[in-house]
């Protein structure tokens, strides 16, 4: 078996039919894609857990299942924990509404299944607050929690809730969002989420490492739209 077909053997657990087709059809393009994507999801500035779950937030916001729930596996298979997946999941509300919310239960029922956990049924046409009542019943937080003062909050409030540090920093939330943005080519828009990324303490390295994953999800024109807004480093 080739190294390509190996390593995503290991990353998902089977070889998935797209990788198959590659290696059947151009087997040295398979080798190349290996090694960009080893490349760019290893431990580096940010860690490759946290990589999986910007791509499942990011896939969520643009309503992309099938990459978001291959990057949950590796969100989980890197000790993810629900709440955090929870609070990925909940961030493209401000990007794509609740549909971008809808979509993301798809991950967290994959997260169920893999963990070994009981899942129940909700409406494909589920409400924000029937959303977040089902993630407090299988995160199970207390009364006190992040995900209640989302439920309880008034829409306005709720906005701004979901930016603030919870089980995932803010920081990391607003890098979220610069990948929902650059994968969607809204370089501006990047740019502006960008700020108040680096107002939250996140470094360009960091920020560089967010248009990488999107070059793999959303290709190179993605890579084009986030490298617009980082520092220019003289090369």
């Amino acid at each position: 078996m080739s190294e390509g077909l190996v390593y995503f053997k290991e990353v998902y657990g089977t070889v998935p039919g797209w990788v198959g087709k590659m290696y059947a059809y151009r087997s040295e393009a398979l080798d190349h894609y290996t090694n960009l994507r080893s490349a760019i999801m290893q431990e580096g500035y940010l860690s490759t857990k946290e990589k999986d779950l910007l791509l499942v937030g990011i896939n969520a916001a643009r309503r992309y299942e099938r990459s978001m729930v291959y990057h949950t596996k590796g969100a989980i298979d890197g000790e993810a924990t629900l709440p955090e997946l929870a609070e990925y999941l909940l961030v493209p509300y401000l990007y794509g509404g609740v549909e971008a919310v809808r979509t993301g239960m798809e991950s967290v029922r994959y997260a169920l299944s893999l963990k070994g956990l009981p899942d129940e049924q909700i409406p494909d046409n589920a409400s924000m607050d029937e959303l977040l009542r089902y993630l407090l019943s299988i995160t199970e937080e207390n009364d006190g929690g992040y995900l209640m003062e989302l439920l309880n909050a008034t829409e306005a409030r709720r906005n701004q809730l979901l930016l603030d540090h919870g089980a995932v920093s803010a920081k990391m939330k607003a890098m979220l969002m610069v990948g929902v943005y650059s994968t969607e080519l809204q370089g501006s828009e990047a740019g502006v989420w960008m700020e108040l990324a680096r107002e939250n303490g996140a470094s360009d390295e960091e920020l560089a490492e967010v248009g990488l994953i999107c070059l793999l999800t959303a290709g190179i024109p993605a890579w084009f739209e986030a490298s617009d807004s980082l520092q220019d480093r003289g090369v």
